[in-house]
């Protein structure tokens, strides 16, 4: 068991997909690029390897920043800036918030199994994904997906300081829909999935692969009263 805060901004701006690594470069610079949480990276060649604690999303079309664990603590060097306006190419951005929302979860695996989706994937290394092509049978395909999404469980867990000490049961129910997605001047196949598991995850943590820049959203799926 294990308790975190998770802090979500989202700004009233308007930016595409494509612009989240020209926001996040933006509020890194803002913020101060000594603070290296804010874009892991250690110096120019170097990274900070690890769960990415502050992460950037689009919320419907408005850019948002999520800070998990002590990732909240790091916000107030962005917010203490008295213009709060970056630059995205020529453009420039004003961060007026829209909605600030903090919360306390406790994580834990629990007897029973939550549901979720998760939105833009990227479960498959260069290794992976020419395993992945190779499986003929769509069960197997779920079964190799269920596989690593449960070491993506357990990688975010070690990255908040909590150890999993009991099995987790997961199950991806269905693939949605699968595309390739633009990451790292490279295409990689991103999922969304619907996927179940008896570990509680917050809404709008990342998993698996490019998490600071939106990949792999979980969001649970509220039961119907």
């Amino acid at each position: 068991m294990k308790k975190i805060r998770l802090l979500r901004v989202q700004f009233e701006s308007e930016i595409a997909a494509y612009e989240l690594p020209a926001f996040r470069g933006a509020v890194a610079g803002k913020a101060g690029l000594e603070h290296i949480h804010f874009h892991n990276h250690i110096n120019d060649r170097e990274l900070l390897y690890g769960y990415p604690v502050i992460q950037y999303k689009r919320i419907g079309r408005n850019p948002a920043i999520v800070c998990i664990d002590y990732g909240v603590d790091e916000i107030h060097h962005l917010f203490q800036n008295s213009d709060l306006t970056v630059h995205i190419g020529d453009r420039p951005v004003s961060l007026t918030v829209k909605n600030l929302q903090m919360n306390q979860y406790t994580l834990q695996v629990w007897e029973k199994s939550f549901n979720y989706r998760m939105y833009n994937w990227l479960a498959l290394s260069q290794e992976n994904y020419e395993k992945y092509q190779k499986i003929k049978s769509e069960l197997e395909k779920l079964d190799f997906l269920e596989n690593i999404l449960k070491a993506n469980i357990i990688s975010f867990a070690k990255g908040v300081k909590w150890n999993i000490d009991k099995t987790v049961h997961l199950r991806v129910d269905e693939v949605i829909k699968s595309k390739l997605v633009p990451y790292k001047s490279q295409k990689l196949m991103a999922f969304d999935i619907n996927f179940r598991t008896n570990v509680f995850l917050p809404d709008f943590v990342g998993l698996g692969k490019g998490v600071s820049l939106g990949f792999g959203t979980v969001s649970i799926i509220k039961e119907k009263k």
